[in-house]
């Protein structure tokens, strides 16, 4: 049986073994309620219940979805499971933009996945651009405390006037926040929310080293548990919005309390960066001599990072103990003196 036929035949089943990975406070959505597919036909597939949606990459195409408004700040929230094995060239996408809107001054907010070798993790890419400002580029890159082909587990983006914040889970990895300095470059035009799944083979790995390679398509990307939270908006309204209009939705996100920074979220968020922050622009001198002014910068970061903002390779285990021990015997001779 061709394996998209059989994928299809097991997914009500699979819709009743899987878990969710995390609980989550906020009300989810069936497909029909917040999304209309975008492209890719045949390969967007939906679960009997509408609450599960699959994506398929193929040789032939890839496939996405979109939602059906567009919101003026908010939540942005999905339970994803990646494919496993041999995934080089791949880039399964989680985003908010309006560049269909506003092709030249558009905004975004992207989870970008980014497939490797087999036998290699993939990648989590974050981007801020606010009204145009790709050639500005804030990207960062990280790897992950577990495996994400195995389970499901939830990224959202958390979108307010005046900060955002990335989820991985329950943990916070990323908070840009608004500033005066930042002007235009943070977003604040009305976005709709994507989900794609495509082929990036120039660029998605070691620079366009590795391909995607189609004897293990089709690539799939399960999405579940999807979540939209904020003020719908009329798309063609550029301005900000400057009346009551939102103040209920506002109301609604604000009490999630997903958009405050609280000193634990902050301890979570330094310790994941700390681990698992591989490449950040804030310390890429090369590329960015001048820093950017919602940088943050957090010297015992910094001390990891070369000039290219890319992560120092950190030592394997057993010589970063024996490095931990000769510091230990360094400091007590010094004290014995």
């Amino acid at each position: 049986m061709d394996r998209r036929k059989l994928v299809v035949v097991l997914f009500p089943l699979l819709c009743l073994l899987v878990s969710v990975a995390v609980a989550f406070n906020v009300s989810t959505l069936t497909f029909d309620e917040g999304f209309t597919p975008l492209f890719g036909d045949e390969r967007l597939v939906r679960s009997a219940d509408g609450r599960r949606v699959l994506l398929y990459l193929d040789q032939y195409s890839g496939s996405g979805f979109i939602s059906s408004s567009m919101y003026q700040y908010g939540l942005f929230s999905a339970l994803m499971k990646l494919p496993a094995d041999y995934t080089a060239g791949v880039v399964i996408a989680f985003y908010t933009s309006n560049g269909d809107v506003f092709e030249r001054t558009h905004d975004e907010l992207d989870f970008e996945f980014l497939g490797n070798v087999q036998g290699k993790q993939w990648r989590i890419q974050t981007n801020v651009y606010g009204n145009g400002s790709t050639s500005r580029g804030r990207e960062e890159r990280y790897f992950l405390s577990f495996d994400p082909t195995a389970d499901f587990h939830r990224y959202s983006i958390v979108w307010t006037a005046r900060n955002i914040i990335f989820y991985v889970d329950d943990v916070p990895i990323r908070e840009v926040r608004r500033s005066a300095a930042m002007g235009g470059d943070y977003p604040s035009k009305p976005m709709s929310l994507y989900a794609t799944i495509w082929d990036a083979s120039s660029w998605a790995t070691a620079g366009g080293t590795y391909k995607v390679d189609y004897a293990y398509a089709p690539f799939v990307a399960e999405y579940d548990g999807l979540a939209l939270l904020g003020c719908r908006a009329d798309p063609l309204r550029e301005a900000p919005f400057d009346d009551d209009s939102c103040d209920d939705d506002d109301a609604t996100l604000a009490a999630t309390g997903l958009g405050d920074m609280t000193p634990d979220r902050l301890r979570s968020m330094l310790a994941f960066r700390e681990r698992y922050m591989t490449y950040s622009f804030c310390y890429d001198a090369l590329r960015y001599p001048t820093p950017f002014p919602d940088c943050r910068v957090v010297e015992s970061e910094r001390a990891r990072f070369r000039e290219n903002g890319h992560a120092r390779p950190r030592p394997p285990p057993v010589l970063a103990q024996r490095r931990r021990v000769r510091r230990r015997r360094g400091v007590a001779r010094a004290a014995a003196q």
